[in-house]
């Protein structure tokens, strides 16, 4: 086990958007802990449930960020030995599962009832050290810089796992509602597992964009109706829905090809409403999408190296974190936002 005392920075947050950049001393690791240097941390919109203070106890202190990258560098007891002080690693959502309640023991490692949100339940990548439970570390590739490689394990692994857990056949056809964060990833995911793509967005600007991804299809939802858009198209077997809109997932139902899902993977504070019509001729379905295991994320990233799929980032100081979070927020970034450890 590595000992040492050399403080680092991080960022705190309590209430609602109260930053505070701190000095902290390095600790040992808890059992079954790591010790990681933070070389990147993405910013997530998933980030709100910590900044914003919607988390149990908004007064107590808590570092954001879980799309972390960086190198053990200290290894806690009772860590399996293949878990070594220099490894490259990877920290995303899911901050490791206890491998002993109900979910577990069935196999469920995502639905976990003891597993901590990285950067909500316990301190995340907004800092240059973090802490993770050995069952949530992803092995990295040794290529790839870091700032490449953090979004790929949040938002990358959400729509990968999107279209997969949709089990389609070859072939068939998968739209992705919104060119942002998730989006811009979601229609390469897509392509490059073999389906015919139609992008979904507001704007004619962004037709170029969707073409440049990989979209075989582009409609324009503020120029018409993206349920009846689809229908002429003739249905789709999935929708990936990554806009944090309810509202504008609505329609995309009516879209769906018989036995259609519409994924949902994006969070939006306004409910999605169906007809039940709509969900009863067709047999319908409408589901959600929740990140991944650890195994499953390295499975992504071999995915994407192989085939060339990679994040549009912009790149922030560490030392900007809060400006970074509020960048990310306006939906003007093109498309993550990925704090730099080093810089």
């Amino acid at each position: 086990m590595a000992g040492g005392v050399t403080p680092y920075r991080a960022f705190e947050v309590t209430a609602s958007r109260q930053f505070a950049l701190v000095e902290r001393e390095r600790q040992e690791p808890a059992p079954g802990q790591v010790r990681i240097r933070v070389d990147a941390c993405g910013v997530c919109h998933s980030d709100v449930l910590a900044v914003e203070g919607l988390r149990h106890d908004p007064s107590r202190p808590v570092v954001p960020g879980h799309e972390i990258v960086g190198t053990i560098e200290a290894v806690g007891d009772h860590v399996d030995a293949t878990w070594s002080v220099g490894d490259r690693v990877g920290v995303g959502f899911l901050s490791g599962q206890d491998n002993v309640c109900p979910a577990c023991r069935r196999g469920d490692f995502l639905q976990c009832t003891d597993q901590p949100w990285t950067g909500t339940h316990v301190d995340g990548g907004y800092a240059e050290v973090a802490y993770a439970r050995a069952t949530g570390l992803v092995r990295l590739p040794t290529d790839g810089a870091p700032t490449d490689l953090a979004p790929l394990l949040c938002a990358g692994l959400t729509v990968f796992n999107a279209v997969l857990s949709s089990r389609l056949r070859p072939g068939a056809v998968v739209a992705v509602q919104g060119i942002g964060g998730l989006g811009h990833l979601g229609i390469q995911y897509a392509k490059a597992l073999g389906h015919p793509v139609v992008a979904i967005a507001r704007g004619a600007a962004k037709a170029t964009l969707a073409m440049e991804l990989g979209a075989d299809d582009y409609i324009d939802s503020a120029a018409e109706d993206p349920g009846e858009a689809l229908r002429r198209l003739g249905g789709v077997d999935a929708v990936v829905a990554t806009a944090a809109s309810g509202a504008s997932m609505s329609p995309l139902i009516a879209g769906l090809a018989p036995h259609g899902q519409l994924v949902v993977a994006g969070a939006a504070p306004d409910p999605i409403q169906v007809t039940t019509p709509d969900l009863i001729f067709g047999d319908r379905i409408v589901r959600g999408a929740l990140t991944g295991t650890a195994a499953e994320n390295e499975d992504n990233l071999r995915f994407t190296s192989r085939h060339g799929i990679r994040s549009y980032n912009e790149i922030v100081p560490l030392s900007q974190a809060p400006q970074a979070y509020e960048r990310m927020l306006s939906g003007d970034a093109r498309f993550r936002v990925v704090l730099d450890a080093h810089s």
